[in-house]
Order: C-alpha cells, then sequence, then structure tokens
C-alpha cells in the first residue's frame, strides 16, 4: 500500500472516530436534559446521505462531504438555519426552552469530550508503552548548535543542564521548550568542561519562528556520510557512503550541521566537497538544488536505540499521561499566536497538513498519539468564540447569563452566518495552503 494510502486510511479513520466521540458529547447531555435531538451525523448530509436511519426520534446517518460532522438539535440556531421550526412557538422538548446551564453544559459537551479522550489515549499508550526519553548520557557529544544560538554563546559539543533555573533531563523536549516556552536562561556544559548560565533574549521563539530555526539544537553529529538520496544532486555524484567531509569550498567543517549550513550558502552553484575516502583525500564538485541540499545526510543512527525507558504503572500513567496532554494543549494554545504573522499565515494546513502528522507506514502507537493529538486540537478550536462553532454559542450563554438578556433569534441568525462563511473561507485558505506546498515546493 502506497504512503499516501496508509495516511490517507489513518487520517479518515482518526476524524471519523474523534467527530463521532465530539457529537456525542453534545447528544448524551442532550438527552440527559430531555432535549430533542432529530439528526446524528458523521461527515455533511448535503442534499442526501450515504447512510441513514431513523431509530426513535432521531435520524443517525454518514453523510458524503467529509467536513466535520454534527447533531441537530431541536430548537437550536445552527448550521442548519432551520428558521421553520424557530418560527414556531417554544416547545418543553427544544433547546431554546432549557434553562442556560443547561444550554451551557450541552454546548461544552463535544469539547469535554475530546479533552478526555485526549487524555485517556495518552493514559493507556503511557501504560502500555512506557515513555522513551534522551538524557545527556545518551548524547555524550552534546549538541550542536545553529549560529543563532553560537551567537549567544552556545557552542558545538555543549550540553545542557538547567532550563530557567531547573534541572532538565529529556533532551527530546528542549527545541520544543525554547519554541513554546518563556525560557529565560540555559545553563550548559561546555566541551572544556565549564559551566555557564547564558541568558536569551525575550521571545525566543517569535525569533526561531521568523529565522525559520526551529532545531537551534541538535544531536552531535559527524560529517560522514551514511545515507544519499539518488534523486538529489549527491546522487548524480560521485559521493559515496562512508566518505567524510573535511571542507566545503576549502573550509574546514567538523559537524553535520556546519557542512549543511556551508552547502545551503549556496543553492545551485558548484560547491567543492573535499572528503576522506579509505585514508585518502578526494574533492569533488557538486551543485546543490535550488533549496541548498545536495542529498546526503548523517543520521546519526547510534543515537537511534540510544535513550531511556521509563515504565509506568497504571496509577503512574494516569498522571503521566494527563500532565503530558496539558502540556500539548498548553503548547498548542501558545503557538497559536503565530498563526497571525505573515509567515505563521502561510504555513496554516488543512487535511493534507493533518494527514501528514501520520506515519507514511502502519504503526499503532503513532496513530493513538496522532490520534490524541488531533483531538486537543479539535477541543481548542472549537472553543474558539468564533458564532457556528461551540466556541460561539458559549460565548453568547455567557453573555445570557451574566447579564440576564437572551439575544434575539435574528441576531442569533445573522451571527451564525457571518460565523460559517468565515470558517468556509478559513478552511478553503488552509486547504489552499496544501494545494500550493504540493504543487510548489
Amino acid at each position: 500500500m502506497s504512503p499516501f494510502a496508509v495516511k490517507a486510511i489513518q487520517l479518515l479513520l482518526s476524524l471519523s472516530l474523534l467527530i463521532v466521540l465530539h457529537e456525542l458529547g453534545h447528544f448524551i447531555p442532550a438527552k440527559i436534559f430531555k432535549t430533542r435531538v432529530e439528526k446524528f451525523f458523521l461527515f455533511f448530509d448535503v442534499k442526501f446521505a450515504l447512510v441513514k436511519k431513523k431509530i426513535g426520534e432521531t435520524t443517525y446517518g454518514i453523510g458524503w462531504l467529509p467536513l466535520g460532522g454534527y447533531v441537530k438539535i431541536a430548537g437550536m440556531i445552527d448550521e442548519s438555519m432551520d428558521k421553520e421550526q424557530m418560527a414556531l412557538p417554544p416547545q418543553p422538548w427544544e433547546f431554546r426552552s432549557k434553562p442556560a446551564w443547561q444550554r451551557l453544559i450541552i454546548m461544552l459537551g463535544g469539547v469535554t469530550v475530546n479533552i478526555i479522550v485526549g487524555m485517556l489515549i495518552y493514559i493507556f499508550v503511557f501504560y502500555n508503552n512506557g515513555q522513551k526519553i534522551v538524557t545527556n548520557d545518551n548524547l555524550p557529544n552534546g549538541f550542536s548548535v545553529s549560529q543563532e544560538f553560537k551567537d549567544l554563546g552556545f557552542q558545538d559539543g555543549d550540553q545542557v543542564l538547567q532550563v530557567n533555573g531547573k534541572d532538565f533531563e529529556n533532551m527530546n523536549n528542549l527545541n520544543r521548550f525554547l519554541f513554546l516556552r518563556d525560557v529565560n536562561n540555559i545553563t550548559v556544559q561546555h566541551p572544556d568542561g565549564t559551566t555557564e548560565t547564558l541568558a536569551l533574549p525575550e521571545e525566543i521563539g517569535m525569533t526561531m519562528f521568523k529565522a525559520g530555526d526551529l532545531e537551534p539544537f541538535q544531536p552531535m553529529r559527524t560529517t560522514v556520510i551514511d545515507t544519499i538520496y539518488p534523486d538529489y544532486p549527491a546522487g548524480k555524484s560521485a559521493l559515496q557512503v562512508g566518505d567524510r567531509v573535511l571542507q566545503v569550498n576549502g573550509t574546514d567543517v567538523n559537524t553535520f550541521r556546519s557542512m549543511s549550513e556551508a552547502v545551503g550558502s549556496n543553492p545551485e552553484k558548484p560547491v567543492a566537497i573535499t572528503v576522506i575516502r579509505n585514508g585518502e583525500t578526494k574533492e569533488f564538485t557538486v551543485t546543490p538544488n535550488e533549496n541548498g541540499q545536495l542529498g546526503i545526510n548523517n543520521l546519526a543512527r547510534e543515537y537511534t536505540n540510544n535513550f531511556q525507558q521509563i515504565d509506568y504503572t497504571f496509577g503512574e500513567s494516569i498522571g503521566g499521561g494527563i500532565s503530558y496532554g496539558y502540556n500539548i494543549l498548553k503548547d498548542y494554545v501558545y503557538q497559536f499566536k503565530y498563526v497571525f504573522t505573515s509567515k505563521g499565515a502561510t504555513q496554516v494546513g488543512g487535511f493534507g497538513a493533518i494527514g501528514n502528522l501520520f506515519p507514511d507506514t502502519w504503526n499503532w502507537t503513532s496513530f493513538w498519539m496522532t490520534t490524541a493529538l488531533i483531538s486537543i486540537i479539535l477541543a481548542f478550536m472549537n472553543i474558539l468564540p468564533i458564532p457556528a462553532l461551540d466556541g460561539g454559542h458559549v460565548m453568547f450563554l455567557l453573555y445570557e447569563m451574566i447579564s440576564g438578556r437572551k439575544p434575539n433569534d435574528k441576531f442569533m441568525e445573522i451571527a451564525q452566518m457571518a460565523g460559517f462563511f468565515l470558517l468556509i473561507g478559513l478552511v478553503l485558505f488552509a486547504n489552499g495552503n496544501d494545494i500550493y506546498r504540493w504543487l510548489f515546493e
């Protein structure tokens, strides 16, 4: 099966599961409060449904348009825009006849379920698989550091000891902390054994984002080539796996990162690569592609299985899973600010970007971890105070509960329509970005 098909199947399965559970989050409290639910659909049934069956007062079905799902609750202004029903006198089984606190619980149900589902998945993955972390013991050669961070005093070969004055253990999280947390200083041990605490400028995450430097700290990799990609320039050159690069255009390079940066500064220009092969020094001229890439790599295979395994009892997995899920949510909320930059707007993605979160070979652990991430993302996106989303309804309900005044139905219809068109525009924009990247990047 092709990698595209594997990702597509995982995406469809994951979203279908999360959509059904989200809508159950609305359906169950609606039933508890004796509110009539007229429809429960996976995907949208515009004009027709693929499958539908009425059981009791509710029609269950699967639509043909896979952009989400919905429950149609009687007496509620929603995406169905059922004006005829709303023109009739309120009935006791309708949403609009229920107390505001009951309506609030119904509207918060979907988001609540998404949060719970994400946390539960993390709990069971931690219990079943434990967690793999990378410590300084697993990185005996330390990190290679980007030039931007070298300008701040960091050095190739540094080992990170503390972040914001607290011991830092899992090096897998270092770049994410820098990008998504308020990091003021980092204490490192330099290769010469000295220890230094280095201050970071404010908004270091935004600086990293604008510079495209999202992994300033990488495991130290040598310049030995262990992978050559055949469709890249190196694949058509005389370079070989096992060559150790000594110089790029006559400049010494001693880490894979410094070599990549030297090559990357010369896109589509011939580059002199000096290597040592079987004790003999050789020089080759290779022209990087338009992205400054030769198509060679050192995958640091010596670190592939060099990690520390942490196993959890079921009780420990509850705390570990909830803490992990909470940090995922907090980090996603924090990084949302990047969307409102010119660069961030171009990186907003739709279904293609979501699909690429999944691996291209089937792996149940990766599937469930990605599904948990998407569940938490859906919770956050749905609670945004935009009419037509759950958060929009919650916003108006809170206004009603605080002011004692309920917005009139005409206003709600206009707000719902405006929110609907805004969401359609965002969906088109996000998926348009996916298509652009697919065609031109």
